[in-house]
């Protein structure tokens, strides 16, 4: 009996090479320009741990508005949660987050959420502290910019680098949702109207369907 010919047993990468990884070799002949990717996911990755910092700021400015406040806390924690989801793929397609937060915050890709009314984060709001409306612009801007951050990473990995695209899909999936959760507040805090998101109460706050606390969070 002839036997079967394994077409996938070996490759470029010498068997027992570990300075070589044939899931970055396999990305690359997809046509995958890795090292930029592995920038725009540093600087996607600053982004989601940036904006977890500056999520913790605003909701506590929230007070009185609890519906609110447990909204943001949501968004807050998948937030880190997408930080601790593409961090370990940087590595994996050889590369590295910064050693220094500050380069990290520096190169996060969308603009700091600062809190309304501090001089961008550089001061107590003066005179009074900032109304939800405010609060809500920010949080519903940097939604928007995730959304657009995480569809350019799909884009370039669709079809080509199937780990990435899954993990860069799950989390476009919510932050278009928190970008809808934030469209419901402010419509009915600001204008009145009633602009329905779809939003339904986690099992625990953060515990989004792609959290690492959820039966689909597979790394």
């Amino acid at each position: 009996m002839a036997i079967r010919q394994k077409p996938h047993a070996a490759g470029k990468v010498k068997a027992g090479d570990v300075t070589k990884r044939v899931g970055i070799e396999q990305v690359e002949a997809r046509g995958v320009n890795v090292k930029e990717l592995v920038e725009k996911l540093i600087d996607a990755a600053g982004a989601e741990f940036t904006t977890y910092y500056y999520y913790t700021v605003l909701r506590m400015y929230l007070a009185g508005h609890e519906d609110y406040k447990e909204i943001c806390e949501d968004a807050r924690l998948e937030d880190r949660a997408h930080f601790e989801l593409i961090t370990p793929r940087i590595y994996e397609l050889g590369g590295s987050i910064p050693y220094d937060v500050r380069v990290l915050a520096d190169r996060a890709g969308c603009p700091d959420a600062y809190l309304p009314g501090t001089d961008d984060g550089k001061h107590a709001p003066e005179g009074k502290d900032p109304t939800a409306t405010a609060i809500l612009e920010v949080l519903l801007e940097a939604e928007r910019c995730a959304v657009r951050t995480w569809s350019e990473i799909c884009d370039i990995t669709f079809g080509k680098d199937y780990r990435t695209y899954d993990i860069a899909s799950r989390i476009l999936q919510e932050e278009i949702e928190h970008e809808a959760w934030f469209i419901e507040l402010l419509s009915m805090e600001r204008d009145g109207a009633v602009n329905p998101s779809g939003h339904f109460r986690r099992g625990t706050p953060g515990e989004g369907p792609y959290s690492k606390n959820s039966g689909f969070y597979n790394p």
